[in-house]
């Protein structure tokens, strides 16, 4: 997978990133945290209305940075990413999607970086995400991008 570029979401992304959004949680977290709780994850987190608000937040909002997305080589959204510094220093990682077929192809470390990027431009020297579960299979990926632990499913990183 080559990935061709990330950039800061359009209003024409929003439909993407819901279904993609929405699929990561239904595939990661059903097993987990079992349907019900699943499909509450995904009620609030995936509908389409919030992600055009959030994307379409005129000049951003206290503490939101908003969406980036990453398409590959044929222009396909393969990545989204959402993120803030709610608190002065401290960025927070509010979602981190890639579609199943572009996983392992560098495209979370892209998207990972990027919003990293935004956060320390807005004064963050520290980024943390707070995962759904404990047993979260996404908790290889942040470890090797250098978070820790800090609580149980909340982890932790200096930018």
């Amino acid at each position: 997978m080559q990935l061709a570029d990330v950039r800061a979401a359009e209003a024409a992304d929003a439909t993407t990133i819901s279904r993609l959004l929405a699929e990561s949680i239904r595939g990661s977290y059903e097993e987990i945290l079992g349907e019900i709780p699943t499909r509450r994850l995904v009620s609030a987190q995936c509908a389409l209305p919030r992600i055009r608000a959030e994307i379409e937040i005129p000049g951003g909002a206290p503490g939101w940075l908003g969406w980036l997305v990453a398409t590959g080589a044929d222009g396909d959204l393969v990545g989204a990413v959402a993120g803030g510094v709610p608190v002065p220093g401290e960025g927070e990682l509010y979602a981190l999607a890639v579609t199943p077929g572009a996983r392992r192809g560098g495209v979370g470390t892209a998207l990972l970086a990027a919003t990293s990027d935004r956060m320390r431009a807005f004064g963050a020297t520290q980024q943390r995400v707070t995962l759904p579960s404990e047993q979260d299979p996404s908790l290889p990926f942040y470890e090797q991008q250098g978070f820790t632990p800090i609580a149980a499913a909340r982890l932790n990183r200096p930018l």
